[in-house]
């Protein structure tokens, strides 16, 4: 597709390894490339994995760095990126978050009609990250478990199972059965966006939710060793805690049972965008110096 069209530009997205492959494909045919979420980094090779490494690659591969904070544009500068190459946008989660947040929606129907969402604070957790495959996860069910006894009449909390085996197995083991733990299939993008507004505390492992929940004014727990989104962590929107049971037990207890501490991190003002990142990706698309474009 790449030789037959021959794209004025290849835009690319975060970190996957299919983000990699598509800049790879791209460089191969000379072709340039917009690397969306560059400079992101955890400085570890191995948290997460693969996807650190995989945008570090993508970043050399790139002609343009997307870059959505102010700090990502920092890492790029370290590792020698030219600033001439190196736009700061926000990020375009933003952009989408915010458009799909201001829609009405009926949660009496589909994936979460039943859920006492008016009854009791809603506690949700994701994780699908293949570093905490095995003890990690099992740690963290056990996190979950305790909470849902401690608070057993005004805690409702919902996890929306990934797919994934490893995921499903300790999960369903651990979890299944406990009155007020609501684990429900993996939910499409609307129904999730709603239900982090309605939400009173995030636990998460994901790089999306910890770059959206400030939007909404909801504290995130996250359940990692590392973070390449640093920003949530140093503006007092996000805390990483990893997955040892009492830690995460002992953070989620105190943001459930002191309303002043919630409220500091709910009002904290997102660092990650401001819903405005895809109009700065098409002037820097439009705007990037022809000299500085690869030979064709």
């Amino acid at each position: 597709v790449l030789a037959r069209e021959k794209p004025d530009w290849v835009l690319i997205q975060g970190d996957t390894t299919t983000t990699l492959c598509a800049a790879l494909a791209a460089y191969y045919q000379r072709l340039p490339v917009a690397h969306v979420e560059a400079g992101l980094r955890s400085h570890n090779p191995w948290h997460p994995y693969p996807e650190e490494f995989n945008r570090r690659l993508a970043d050399a591969l790139s002609t343009l760095h997307l870059a959505p904070t102010e700090g990502a544009r920092e890492n790029l500068l370290r590792e020698s990126i030219p600033d001439a190459r190196i736009r700061v946008t926000g990020n375009t989660v933003i952009d989408a978050l915010l458009e799909v947040a201001a829609r009405p929606y009926d949660f009496a129907r589909g994936p979460l009609a039943g859920l006492p969402l008016d009854s009791r604070r809603i506690v949700l957790v994701t994780t699908h990250r293949r570093e905490s495959f095995g003890a990690p996860l099992r740690a963290l069910c056990r996190a979950i478990r305790q909470l849902a006894e401690r608070y057993p009449r005004d805690v409702e909390i919902v996890l929306p199972v990934h797919l994934n085996p490893n995921v499903q197995k300790p999960v369903r083991e651990e979890l299944g059965g406990s009155a007020n733990i609501a684990l429900l299939e993996p939910l499409d993008y609307e129904p999730l966006v709603h239900l982090m507004k309605r939400a009173t505390l995030i636990l998460t492992d994901s790089g999306g939710l910890q770059e959206e929940a400030p939007s909404l004014g909801v504290p995130v727990l996250v359940l990692r060793q590392v973070t390449e989104r640093p920003e949530g962590v140093e503006a007092g929107a996000a805390r990483v805690v990893g997955t040892d049971t009492e830690t995460i037990v002992a953070a989620a207890v105190q943001l459930l049972d002191n309303p002043e501490e919630h409220r500091r991190m709910a009002q904290v003002r997102n660092p990650y965008g401001d819903g405005q990142a895809s109009p700065r990706i098409l002037e820097a698309l439009r705007s990037f110096p022809a000299n500085l474009l690869p030979p064709r």
